[in-house]
């Protein structure tokens, strides 16, 4: 178990590896126009037009900053120095779940929940119902399905071309 100042120092770091790879890609498209415009005998592309300075530095802090808070906020169920690397690595995403999930306090808040219509009364008067649409998840019943082994098929309907199809809505004469 890492300490509160390890666990943010090694998140920090995380976080400034995947920056780390991240201005990498960039320095390695930047060259590869190079070399492709060096070939085609044209103007060779310029850094600032794949490294923005402002932007990118700004964003790196930010992801260092991060890769810092969430291995201080996780030191206590990180292992080694590994898992604090990469939950810094991963820390914006880390961040963001973490910041989404929901209590059942605020799931009873937002909607309604499963038991919620037992809850209503065993003496209450259902409404409307809904309609309901098929699940195909659920088998259908055996009578529906003849090609279930060990039920016997029932035979089908003889249908023509020329007469309406069952499922229609017409009835079939």
């Amino acid at each position: 178990m890492l300490s509160g100042a390890e666990g943010a120092l090694y998140g920090a770091g995380g976080g400034l590896v995947v920056e780390a790879v991240v201005t990498f890609g960039r320095l390695h498209t930047w060259q590869q126009a190079r070399h492709a415009a060096r070939v085609a005998a044209e103007v060779l592309p310029k850094l600032g037009a794949y490294i923005d300075l402002p932007a990118d530095s700004l964003a790196a802090l930010f992801r260092v900053v991060l890769g810092c808070a969430a291995g201080w906020l996780l030191h206590g169920e990180l292992g080694g120095v590994l898992a604090a690397v990469a939950v810094g690595a991963s820390a914006p995403a880390v961040l963001a779940q973490m910041g989404s999930a929901t209590t059942v306090t605020e799931a009873l808040q937002i909607g309604a929940t499963p038991g919620a219509a037992a809850e209503a009364g065993a003496g209450a008067v259902p409404g409307p119902a809904a309609p309901v649409a098929a699940n195909p998840a659920i088998a259908p019943p055996p009578s529906a399905a003849p090609d279930t082994p060990g039920t016997p098929a029932a035979p089908a309907a003889p249908t023509s071309p020329t007469s309406p199809s069952p499922t229609s809505g017409e009835a079939n004469p």
